[in-house]
C-alpha cells in the first residue's frame, strides 16, 4: 500500500519548520503546507469523495496547487492536472474525458481568467458534481455567481487527516498529453510510478535532506515541474521558490536573492536566463554561479551553444535528461559523474531500459543507426484512460515506444535526432530539423531557430526555418540562406528563412512547431 502524499508528510514529520514553498514575501513551512493539504483531503471526504475518484486542478505556480495536489491525494483520489491555459470548451472535454467528480480552479486574471473558463468548463460537463474557486484571498466572496470558493468550503475542516493508502498501481495522476495530434489523451501513472521517478532523481542529483532550494519555473501542472521540483524537492524537504509565470529578468533575480542550488528548464528558458543577465541591474553573477548545484533541462532538444554559454557565465554544467508524460516523465538523464557529453540525453536512469526499435518493433543494435526509443521499467504508465487501443499501438510486452527518433553512441549514450512527426522528407532525403536547428545558432547573429516542413511540388517538402536574431544584429533572411548553403548539404540548408521577432512556445516553454507555417 503506498500514497504518493508521503513525499510531503514524511518531510513534515522530519522537517515541520523547514520551509517549503516561497511565492514573494509569502512563506509556508513543511508543517503549514501538510496541514492545509489535510484540510483539503477532509473537506473532500466530507464532500462524498471516494477513493479512485478524479478531481481536477487548474492553477498556477502558487501555493494553492501543492496544497490542493496533496490534498486530493491524501483522500486516496486520483489528480488531474490541467494546463492553465485551456479554455472552457477545452476544460469541458478534459473533465468528461477523466470523468472528474470535482474541480478545484484557479480565480485567474483579467487576461487570464482561469475561474470564468473553469466555472464555463464545468457547466458543461455534467457529470462533474462540485467546483471549488481558488481566489487570491481564502476569505473573499466568489465573483462568479454560483462557483464556490475553496476558503468557504475548507472552513472549519480539520488540519489532521488519516491518509488514505492506495494499491501501489492505483492511478495516482491523470496527465494529459498536449494532443499535437488529435485530441489529448490522458494518461495514469500510479503512486508507485510517481514515487519512484521522484526518488530516483534525488538519486541521481545527489539531493541531501534539507540542503537544496529550487526555483520553480516550469509549470506544476506538467510532468517535468510536478516530478523534478514538486515530488523530489518535496520529498527531501527542499525550498520550492515558485514563480507563476516564467520571465527572465524576475528568475535571475530570483537565483539571486534566493540562493536557488537547482533550476530545472527547458532550453528556451535558459536561452532567456542567459540573454536577461546582461539586461539585469544589479546581477551578481559569481554569488548565482557560487550557489548553484544543479542544473537541468528537459522537455525538447537543448542547442550544444547554450549548454556552453550557460558553462561559461553560471559555472554549471546542464545535465540533460529525456522523458515523457507517460514515463512520469524521467527516462534517461546525463550523467553526474561522468564526463558531460553535450547534446546528449544520457543513459536510462537507475531501473529503467532503454533500447532503439524500427517501425516493426525490431532492435536496433548497430551504434550510431536511427531508431524510435522504446523504455521499460517501473516509470511506465498505466495507460490511457478510456484508450484501450491508443495504450495496445504504443505498448508491447512492458516497452512503450515513444515516438522520438534518437541515435546511440557506442558507449550506450543515446542522442535525440527528432521527433519522428517532425522529420522532413526533402526529395526522398531524411532532414532532421534539430540538425538544422544546430547548425543556425551557430551564426553569429542568430539567437534561436525553428525548423519545419512546408509542402513544395517537386521535392514533397522544403526546409524552412524562422530565427530570432540577436540584439543589435545585421543580418538578412537571403544572407542567411547564403551561409546555410556553405554548412549544410544541399538536401538539409532551408531554402525559406524567416526572421521574426518571438515564436510560439506552449505553456511549458516547449516551441510550438503546429503554428509555424
Amino acid at each position: 500500500m503506498l500514497n504518493l502524499s508521503v513525499l510531503l508528510e514524511d518531510s513534515a514529520r522530519h522537517y515541520p519548520e523547514r520551509t517549503a514553498v516561497v511565492l514573494g514575501p509569502q512563506r509556508l513551512t513543511y508543517a503549514q503546507v501538510d496541514a492545509a493539504a489535510s484540510q483539503v483531503a477532509n473537506m473532500l471526504a466530507a464532500r462524498g469523495v471516494q477513493p479512485g475518484d478524479k478531481v481536477a486542478l487548474t492553477c498556477p505556480n502558487l501555493p494553492y496547487f501543492p496544497i490542493v495536489y496533496y490534498g486530493i491525494l491524501k483522500a486516496g483520489a486520483v489528480v488531474v492536472p490541467l494546463n492553465v491555459l485551456l479554455k472552457g470548451r477545452e476544460i469541458a472535454y478534459h473533465l468528461r474525458d477523466s470523468g472528474a467528480k470535482a474541480y478545484f480552479c484557479f480565480q485567474g486574471t483579467p487576461e487570464l481568467p482561469m475561474g470564468a473558463e473553469g466555472f464555463a468548463g464545468f457547466t458543461e460537463a455534467t457529470d462533474c458534481e462540485q467546483f471549488f474557486l481558488i481566489t487570491a484571498d481564502p476569505a473573499a466572496a466568489s465573483p462568479i455567481e454560483g462557483a464556490e470558493t475553496m476558503g468557504a468550503a475548507l472552513a472549519g475542516q480539520s488540519p489532521a487527516f488519516e491518509t488514505v493508502l492506495r494499491d501501489e498501481t492505483d492511478a495516482a495522476v491523470i496527465l494529459y498529453t498536449s494532443g499535437t495530434t488529435g485530441q489529448a489523451k490522458g494518461a495514469e501513472l500510479s503512486h508507485s510510478n510517481l514515487v519512484l521517478n521522484a526518488l530516483t532523481c534525488n538519486r541521481l542529483f545527489g539531493t541531501r535532506p534539507g540542503t537544496d532550494t529550487h526555483l520553480l519555473v516550469l509549470p506544476l501542472f506538467h510532468s517535468f515541474g510536478s516530478t523534478v521540483n514538486m515530488n523530489a524537492g518535496f520529498a527531501t524537504a527542499s525550498t520550492l521558490v515558485l514563480l507563476p509565470r516564467f520571465e527572465a529578468t524576475a528568475a535571475v533575480q530570483l537565483l539571486q536573492s534566493e540562493n536557488v542550488t537547482f533550476f530545472a528548464g527547458v532550453p528556451t528558458m535558459y536561452w532567456g536566463l542567459l540573454n536577461a543577465l546582461d539586461q539585469t541591474e544589479g546581477v551578481d553573477v559569481e554569488r548565482i554561479a557560487r550557489n548553484m548545484r544543479v542544473a537541468v533541462s528537459g522537455g525538447s532538444s537543448l542547442p550544444v551553444e547554450i549548454i556552453k554559454a550557460v558553462k561559461e557565465r553560471f559555472g554549471v554544467t546542464i545535465l540533460e535528461g529525456y522523458g515523457l508524460s507517460e514515463t512520469s516523465p524521467v527516462a534517461t538523464f546525463s550523467d553526474p559523474d561522468s564526463d558531460p557529453r553535450p547534446g546528449s540525453i544520457g543513459i536510462p536512469i537507475w531501473g529503467v531500459e532503454v533500447k532503439l526499435i524500427d517501425g516493426d518493433w525490431n532492435t536496433i543494435e548497430n551504434p550510431d543507426e536511427i531508431g524510435e526509443i522504446a523504455i521499460r521499467g517501473h516509470n511506465i504508465f498505466r495507460g490511457y484512460i478510456g484508450r484501450p487501443e491508443a495504450t495496445a499501438e504504443v505498448m508491447r510486452n512492458g516497452w512503450f515506444r515513444t515516438g522520438d527518433l534518437a541515435r546511440r553512441d557506442k558507449d550506450g549514450f543515446y542522442y535525440i535526432v527528432d521527433r519522428a512527426k517532425d522529420m522532413i522528407i526533402r526529395g526522398g532525403f531524411n532532414v532532421y530539423p534539430r540538425e538544422i536547428e544546430e547548425v543556425l545558432i551557430t551564426h553569429d547573429a542568430v539567437s534561436l531557430a525553428a525548423v519545419i516542413g512546408v509542402p513544395h511540388e517537386s521535392h514533397g517538402e522544403e526546409v524552412k526555418a524562422f530565427v530570432i536574431l540577436k540584439p543589435g544584429a545585421d543580418v538578412t533572411e537571403e544572407e542567411l540562406v547564403a551561409w546555410g548553403r556553405e554548412q549544410m548539404a544541399s538536401y538539409k540548408y532551408p531554402r525559406i528563412i524567416k526572421i521574426v521577432e518571438s515564436l510560439p512556445m506552449t505553456a511549458t516553454g516547449k516551441l510550438l512547431k503546429r503554428e509555424l507555417s
